[in-house]
């Protein structure tokens, strides 16, 4: 899978969120100042290169949607960050992101359980 760029994730995240969309519509939802349509149009064209988007005709435009699901990019986004910054240890991702987000024990303990609950 190829990485994408903070510009591509952006638009991956409406896709994903939507589902389904012209650049119209993603540029609708993208916060201001809006980016020209012509940019949308070709970062979109980018993420179809990549084989993240695909698209079915309507009309004289263009529906676009999704062919990577965001789970298998969250874990090929987290597999990279964990071996590139954490030498592949997940304890010492961990315990960065405890001290750096300074967790409460609760918190510790709610990822706890869901550790427990993935080891049942």
């Amino acid at each position: 899978m190829k990485e994408l760029t903070k510009a591509e994730e952006e638009i991956m995240q409406l896709l994903w969120q939507l589902n389904e969309a012209n650049v119209a519509t993603l540029i609708e939802e993208m916060p201001e100042p809006k980016p020209a349509y012509n940019t949308v149009s070709t970062i979109v064209r980018i993420l179809e290169n990549k084989n993240f988007v695909g698209y079915r005709k309507q009309g004289r435009g263009h529906i676009y949607y999704p062919l990577i699901e965001k789970d298998s990019y969250s874990k090929f986004s987290m597999t990279k960050l964990l071996n590139n910054y954490f030498d592949g240890s997940v304890k010492s991702m961990l315990s960065f992101f405890v001290k750096k987000n300074d967790l409460s024990v609760r918190e510790l303990e709610e990822v706890l359980s869901e550790i427990n609950k993935k080891e049942k």
